[in-house]
């Protein structure tokens, strides 16, 4: 579904991204971790075209996507992302939200969008919400409504960018369990989370980066209990399992 071959990214004289190779498979839950700014964001907005890249290529079910070349309104609809900050719009309502990108980008018929928005909010337990503005919800429940609005245009692909990062510890439990039940759905998702644990319960294949490389991969029960570089021990014995 994905290649990413020697991917390289630049902010002026410092390199976020450094050679990055990685496939990922159809189906496949990559959870992809690792300290504060080695790299695991920049990863995921450089699949979606937010960043450039400087070097190296990406390919996309089969069609290779760079800069210049690639019509990004139309790749966007099949790679959804959901940022840690929600980026609903305030003055709209959960619905409103929601019907947008169908209406605008896909020119979607209206009243089966809106079956369709109701239909997922019931499953991430938002049910009866399609009104509520944004400021009448909590950060867990915004959360899910931006998880929702990347389904409504049924991607292939889904970035999650570290979404239970703004949240207070008593409601990340309720995003993770919605990611949970995503991952048993069979859509293709590259999760960046500091949340150790849920990674190593939902993921396929944990994917460890530092200082802009790709340092270990490898099955979660595999990399947890034996990690196979001295960095990623360093990196696990600050977490407590």
């Amino acid at each position: 579904m994905l290649e990413l071959n020697q991917v390289t990214k630049h902010y002026g004289s410092r390199t976020a991204l450094d050679g990055v190779t990685l496939d990922i498979a159809a189906g496949e839950v990559i959870a992809i971790i690792g300290p504060s700014g080695c790299g695991k964001s920049t990863l995921l907005k450089t699949i979606n075209g937010l960043e450039p890249i400087q070097g190296g290529t990406i390919t996309f079910d089969g069609t290779q996507i760079a800069p210049g070349r690639t019509d990004w309104r139309s790749v966007r609809q099949d790679i959804g992302m959901v940022f840690q900050s929600y980026e609903l719009f305030p003055h709209l309502n959960v619905m409103q939200n929601l019907l947008l990108g169908p209406k605008v980008v896909q020119r979607a018929d209206t009243n089966s969008a809106r079956e369709r928005a109701s239909e997922l909010l019931a499953r991430v337990g938002l049910a009866g919400r399609e009104e509520a503005m944004p400021r009448e919800l909590s950060g867990g429940q915004k959360q899910r409504v931006a998880i929702v609005r990347a389904l409504m245009m049924n991607p292939k692909v889904l970035l999650l960018d570290e979404i239970t990062a703004s949240l207070d510890p008593e409601i990340v439990r309720e995003v993770l369990d919605v990611v949970a039940d995503l991952a048993k759905s069979g859509i293709t998702m590259l999760l960046v989370t500091h949340e150790m644990p849920f990674a190593r319960a939902v993921s396929d294949r944990v994917v460890f980066m530092d200082a802009g490389r790709i340092v270990e991969t490898g099955k979660p029960e595999e990399f947890f209990d034996n990690p196979q570089t001295e960095r990623a021990q360093r990196f696990l014995d600050r977490f407590v399992f």
